[in-house]
């Protein structure tokens, strides 16, 4: 089956990156690396697992899934139908993180799924450490392989814990900043997800009626775990700066929307009201 096979076919599916997925299968299951298919469209490839591979992506299954792996920030993921797939727009909170985390800084990762935030911002910032907080056991287990294989591992620990729950978050010393990617999505709007999110499990998806059920436990649990001039970092959906500002301002921080790449709101950083004041909400 040849780089042009698979394109046809994933096109004819509805595929709308038919071209980019069909090199990153064929390069996955002939072992050509992504120059010498680009050298050789004619390049043909029959192993069987390719056929299977393309077989689950034309159901619809996540391309990421089937690989077993994706890049986020500069670090590869081994993923699984257990946790989210790791999007771009989410390296916002890393590169922010990465920037005004102080030095030796201690962090949380609530809600980690794969660890790619706490991951790749140790990995950026190698005297940072950080504990990462999952309800799912799969998850937290792709998330410890993830650490071992990017050599972070030593400083993540690793937390099972519903986060919903009062208590569920009680570290040794305050948290110098507080990152999550939440389930967001409102439940009305479950069904409405494209098919490969769908195949994300919902419990990565699902943030209640109106999307903010993480946010607003977040904001009245955890502020005593946050150090005085630290700030909750959290990825949003892009109708929901206005819901995080109220949260925000009910819990006395004073909140920052940040567009991604797109021009939607997708990152918000809130921090305390005297902290602000200080400068410390800039950038």
């Amino acid at each position: 089956m040849t780089r042009a096979d698979l394109a046809a076919r994933l096109r004819g599916a509805g595929i709308e990156e038919a071209r980019e997925e069909a090199l990153r299968l064929f390069c996955h299951f002939s072992g050509y690396s992504r120059a010498a298919a680009l050298a050789e469209p004619a390049a043909d490839c029959a192993d069987p697992a390719l056929a299977a591979a393309l077989a689950r992506r034309l159901r619809r299954e996540p391309l990421a899934y089937i690989l077993g792996e994706c890049w986020f920030c500069n670090e590869c993921y081994r993923v699984g139908p257990a946790c989210l797939i790791p999007r771009p727009e989410t390296e916002m909170l890393v590169e922010y993180a990465q920037a005004h985390l102080p030095p030796g800084g201690f962090f949380a990762d609530l809600c980690t799924g794969s660890g790619c935030i706490a991951v790749s911002l140790l990995a950026c910032r190698p005297d940072a450490r950080g504990d990462a907080y999952e309800l799912s056991p799969e998850a937290l287990a792709l998330a410890s392989e993830n650490a071992l294989a990017n050599r972070v591992d030593r400083r993540l620990r690793f937390y099972q814990r519903d986060l919903l729950l009062p208590g569920a978050v009680s570290p040794p010393q305050p948290y110098d900043m507080i990152l999550s990617n939440p389930p967001y999505v409102r439940r009305d709007r479950m069904d409405a997800l494209s098919p490969e999110v769908q195949a994300e499990p919902r419990l990565a998806l699902d943030g209640g009626e109106d999307g903010g059920r993480f946010y607003a436990a977040f904001l009245h649990e955890l502020p005593a775990v946050l150090a005085p001039h630290g700030c909750f970092v959290f990825e949003i959906g892009e109708e929901q700066g206005a819901q995080i500002r109220a949260l925000a301002e009910a819990a006395g921080f004073v909140c920052r929307i940040f567009p991604d790449l797109a021009g939607l709101d997708r990152m918000a950083v809130l921090c305390r009201v005297e902290a602000a004041s200080e400068g410390v909400a800039k950038g």
